[in-house]
């Protein structure tokens, strides 16, 4: 009698412990890091291109050759890259047709494990960024949520800027 009272108490408190864990995805819906706004705000959703052109058509407009490029210098901020974990969202610096540098506008900080992993892993998405010159980036390991979300997000800000 006395082991079953023990093994049924035992029970309870692992389940209550259990269900009384608090992960990432049940945060206060959706926070995120704000590292740097731009003119629509921290959540822009979609991409935009500030900067200017060397060819006569301008910004946004298309020359008819897709693999052209753009020699042009300036900003594009990509889409916001929504992940189970919370959004990623990435702006690139455009300078003489090649990315110059790359900074995470957004990434996922519902808790504390959120931050130090991506405290690892941003540093490192834009260094490969930065020497690929394109979102053909490798996945950090333990940030593929995160490593995915980047791609995606550069992958825009690199059509905004109408890079090859």
């Amino acid at each position: 009698m006395r082991r079953i009272t023990i093994w049924l108490l035992s029970t309870v408190a692992a389940l209550v412990l259990l269900f009384s864990y608090k992960t990432s995805t049940m945060g206060a819906g959706g926070e995120t890091s704000a590292i740097a706004s731009g003119p629509d705000g921290p959540a822009g959703s979609g991409s935009s291109w500030t900067g200017t052109d060397d060819d006569t058509t301008g910004p946004g407009s298309s020359t008819g050759d897709d693999n052209a490029g753009s020699d042009g210098s300036g900003t594009a901020t990509g889409s916001v890259a929504q992940t189970r974990w919370g959004p990623v969202q990435v702006r690139i610096t455009v300078s003489g047709g090649k990315i110059t540098d790359v900074t995470a506008v957004q990434v996922p900080d519902g808790n504390h494990r959120d931050q130090e992993i991506n405290d690892y892993a941003v540093p490192i998405l834009r260094q490969e960024a930065l020497a690929a010159q394109s979102a053909r980036i490798d996945t950090v390991s333990g940030a593929t949520v995160t490593s995915d979300g980047y791609r995606e997000s550069l992958q825009s800000a690199i059509d905004a800027a109408h890079l090859k």
